[in-house]
């Protein structure tokens, strides 16, 4: 995953921060548990999202551990219900598609990192691929698919936003949840999108594919005024689409988390990228208003 969904903590209370950094803590030992300790340096927070999303909601359990980032101090953790250890295999499954996709479009020195870390993974996505096979399936497919976008230098934004939330969207499969489905497609294709914006430069410099490029005529790696509403304004407009499905969905104690990351956190993250303070805000304001991404002044 990408880093892009962040809750914005200003917004809950110490109790449901304290809960929402036990999942963190929670995944991260799922994730060893299940498919070996290597797969834990790939936890982020996007990815404890996906296992709060998978939740049922209920009162969680909770435990202190110690661990090697932290062996002194116990953390407290989520302990692995059937939606942590879902989404601890979905997440080493992301994870590994994305490094086999970073391989194939680097070359091979500049891949090699991809490689190396691919390789120490391998073992764990093997596990994880045996327990969700139509997952994985659904995964690979639907990478093939939009490298074949990339490789023809597809105009079009919607074709291969759509075939990236197609992707997360079937994380919810499992759920057997039309609007967690929903919730995710959307989802999809704003990390798509806001990661395309967040590489601009980096793609153009490169010469890799980036579909605001043909879109907005970017061929300079930067985006006009008149680019960053429009993109501001469907980013925006996705966001709302995220806040439907999660209003009429019940996450239980999740709930004050999710409608942090929805109502603020996604719109914070958004703005920082279009303005390009993404990289230099990772400590940004916890407290500020809510402010659209395409706001000059967020």
């Amino acid at each position: 995953m990408f880093g892009y969904v962040l809750p914005s903590l200003g917004r809950v209370t110490v109790e449901e921060k304290v809960r929402f950094q036990a999942a963190y803590c929670g995944l991260c030992r799922t994730m060893g548990h299940r498919c070996g300790a290597v797969s834990r340096l790939f936890l982020n927070y996007d990815l404890t999202f996906l296992a709060v999303l998978l939740s049922e909601g209920s009162a969680c359990e909770t435990a202190c551990r110690r661990c090697i980032a932290h062996p002194f101090r116990p953390r407290r953790c989520v302990r692995g219900d059937a939606a942590f250890e879902t989404a601890a295999d979905m997440s080493v499954i992301l994870t590994w598609w994305q490094l086999r996709d970073g391989v194939a479009d680097h070359g091979f020195w500049r891949g090699l990192p991809y490689r190396l870390a691919a390789l120490a993974l391998r073992r764990g996505y093997r596990r994880a691929r045996a327990r969700q096979p139509d997952f994985d399936e659904g995964t690979r497919a639907q990478l093939a698919a939009l490298s074949a976008l990339e490789r023809e230098n597809c105009a079009s934004l919607d074709r291969p936003a759509d075939t990236f939330a197609r992707l997360l969207a079937g994380a919810a499969q499992g759920a057997r949840s039309p609007l967690r489905e929903q919730l995710l497609y959307h989802l999809g294709r704003w990390i798509y999108l806001v990661d395309a914006a967040d590489d601009l430069k980096k793609d153009v410099k490169n010469g890799s594919y980036n579909p605001l490029v043909p879109r907005f005529g970017a061929q300079a790696g930067e985006l006009s005024q008149e680019a960053r509403r429009e993109l501001g304004a469907t980013l925006d407009g996705l966001i709302r689409r995220m806040a439907a499905a999660s209003e009429l969905e019940d996450f239980g104690v999740w709930r004050p988390v999710i409608e942090s990351v929805v109502y603020e956190g996604l719109y914070a993250v958004g703005a920082a990228v279009l303005n390009g303070t993404f990289h230099t805000r990772r400590g940004r304001e916890r407290n500020n208003p809510l402010r659209k991404a395409g706001s000059k002044d967020a």
